[in-house]
């Protein structure tokens, strides 16, 4: 069995233990380190090379945002799923603009964050209900480019849907019967036309140009 390695950052020693004790009765999960700020995170991402980081917002010296984008320029593949105390519309936008995978809270209960990890390192993006509520109405609001003109093909609409569901790739593949290789291809070609770096962009651009209709993430 392949396992994921996580790596926990929060600057309270009684929240890691408490996370790393969740997660250590689950198969295929492997914590392999932990950090208590910013920077301790982004020394330990190089060092230890995890799969997900489990990120705190609030911490000394090098605060969550900073610590997300940081790990992303270092570490592009390394995933990064916020675990805060906090929801508000200004964290959220500040943590995904910054390449965060996911936004969960602290108060969500232990089978729900599993799940939130879990579909994470299948490559979905998991968001919790009022954190995808803020981003699309936040997309709402902004004024679309006038001139933008987005040319999506059928298959690659129906790709859109499902990623703004919050689908990973293996999960599309399945519902639209096609391989992950292929659906691979047309999340690059997306991308592409919408001029975005990352699903969750995709997603809101998709909504704020209303190409999809409004989801709640997973």
């Amino acid at each position: 069995m392949n396992h994921t390695k996580l790596l926990i950052v929060d600057d309270h020693t009684v929240v890691r233990r408490g996370i790393e004790m969740i997660i250590s009765t689950e198969p295929g999960l492997n914590v392999i380190g932990e950090a208590k700020d910013g920077q301790e995170a982004f020394d330990k991402v190089k060092e230890l090379q995890p799969d997900i980081v489990l990120m705190d917002l609030n911490m000394p010296k090098i605060n969550g945002i900073e610590a997300i984008m940081r790990i992303k320029e270092g570490s592009p593949k390394t995933k990064v799923l916020v675990l805060t105390a906090y929801l508000d519309s200004e964290r959220v936008s500040a943590a995904m603009e910054a390449g965060a995978d996911g936004y969960t809270l602290k108060e969500v209960d232990s089978h729900n964050l599993i799940e939130a990890i879990r579909f994470v390192s299948q490559g979905g993006m998991s968001l919790h209900p009022q954190a995808a509520q803020f981003l699309f109405r936040s997309a709402k609001l902004a004024e679309p480019e006038p001139t933008e003109e987005i040319n999506l093909t059928d298959r690659e609409l129906n790709v859109l849907e499902l990623i703004t569901q919050g689908l990973s790739n293996k999960k599309i593949a399945e519902q639209l019967n096609l391989s992950i290789g292929t659906i691979k291809s047309h999340v690059s070609s997306i991308l592409s036309k919408l001029n975005v770096t990352s699903r969750t962009e995709a997603a809101v651009k998709a909504t704020q140009l209303e190409i999809v209709d409004e989801k709640v993430y997973h």
